[in-house]
């Protein structure tokens, strides 16, 4: 099965959060780093329709995995 690639920008639109470069920057910088020990749908940042798509993108391995993954790496190391 072909997983479509989801742009960065369209992760955040997914989420019903703002899409642009500085608003993605602002929240990455508010909201990380999420410990380790943490797994991102678990992260304080998000309601729980937010953390319900993360977590079934991550179980699923939907095509939104691979961005998600990407999140989820910026989330950590900000």
């Amino acid at each position: 099965m072909e997983h479509p690639d989801h742009p960065f920008t369209e992760l955040f639109e997914q989420l019903g959060l703002a899409s642009d470069p500085e608003a993605i920057k602002r929240f990455i910088e508010r909201n990380g780093p999420i410990p380790d020990e943490i797994p991102l749908p678990d992260a304080p940042c998000w309601n729980e329709g937010q953390a319900e798509f993360l977590r079934e993108a991550i179980e699923a391995d939907a095509d939104w995995a691979e961005v998600v993954d990407h999140l989820n790496a910026s989330l950590r190391k900000s």
